[in-house]
């Protein structure tokens, strides 16, 4: 009795079993079908990169990746990215992807991070200038101008007005590229990428007055219309009035010359004559 019992559940186990493996058969086999088991071979960052760097083969590294928790474009041979300037920073094992590096043959350094239509302008600073050290590349900045549009030496012409609005800082304080220490070259200059018509004006501005920097929040994409401050408006004070020199005339005045006053006839009759006499 317990002999028959015992062969029958070995007999139910062996079924179940079976029918697991077959099931499990079956889902790999599908799995290899669509090609969800197959590793892709990717491209990712050996160690972190900065902004400006050339790639290098010693600088990337290739690793396997499930083609399910890839984005869509990647890049699977070192080839594919050796001698590129990277254009936003990377850590270590990241993706490697071309919004990541410059295109081919665009060089590295500053020149990889200037996008098409855009230029890269250097304005002189100071550490007052500059906010104190905060203003970093990626931070975007508001640059205002002080100075006196007539020239004049009145202090109440001194004017302060913002040229320039949400501007992207590329480089700030220091070179991109290193010295043979590895150390940053510090150099009193921040350059920002503005577009041709910005160029000129932060190029003007420059020169016809004081600049400053006003750092602002990455996220404040709005751009409020701010009117210029003068000096005298520190002050409580108004722009005089014009005065106007010259007076007009008083017109002469015309006389006025009565109406004639009318005149009364008188009608006298003697006998058969007739007299008319005006008064």
């Amino acid at each position: 009795m317990n002999r028959n019992r015992l062969l029958l559940i070995g007999t139910a186990a062996l079924i179940v079993a079976a029918a697991v493996s077959m099931a499990a058969y079956r889902i790999l086999r599908v799995a290899l079908a669509s090609g969800q088991l197959a590793n892709e071979q990717v491209v990712v960052a050996a160690a972190d990169l900065a902004v400006g760097t050339r790639l290098e083969e010693k600088d990337l590294r290739l690793v396997k990746y499930p083609p399910s928790g890839l984005p869509q474009q990647v890049f699977h041979s070192m080839s594919e990215v050796v001698g590129r300037g990277v254009v936003l920073p990377m850590t270590a094992n990241e993706l490697v992807l071309p919004s990541k590096v410059a295109a081919k043959n665009a060089g590295a350094g500053l020149p990889a991070l200037i996008a098409p239509g855009m230029r890269a302008v250097s304005v002189k600073v100071n550490e007052v200038v500059a906010v104190a050290g905060f203003v970093t590349p990626g931070t975007r900045v508001d640059v205002i101008l002080t100075g006196s549009a007539t020239r004049s030496n009145d202090p109440g012409e001194v004017t302060t007005t913002t040229v320039l609005e949400n501007v992207q800082v590329l480089a700030a304080g220091q070179k991109l590229q290193r010295n043979e220490n590895g150390d940053a070259q510090s150099v009193p200059v921040i350059t920002l990428l503005v577009s041709p018509e910005d160029a000129q004006k932060l190029t003007l501005a420059s020169s016809e007055g004081r600049i400053q920097l006003s750092l602002r929040n990455p996220l404040d994409q709005e751009q409020p219309s701010v009117p210029a401050v003068k000096n005298a408006a520190l002050y409580g004070m108004q722009a005089a009035p014009a005065v106007t020199t010259s007076k007009k005339k008083a017109a002469p005045k015309k006389e006025v010359v009565p109406p004639p006053s009318a005149a009364y006839m008188v009608e006298m009759i003697r006998g058969d004559k007739r007299d008319v006499t005006k008064f």
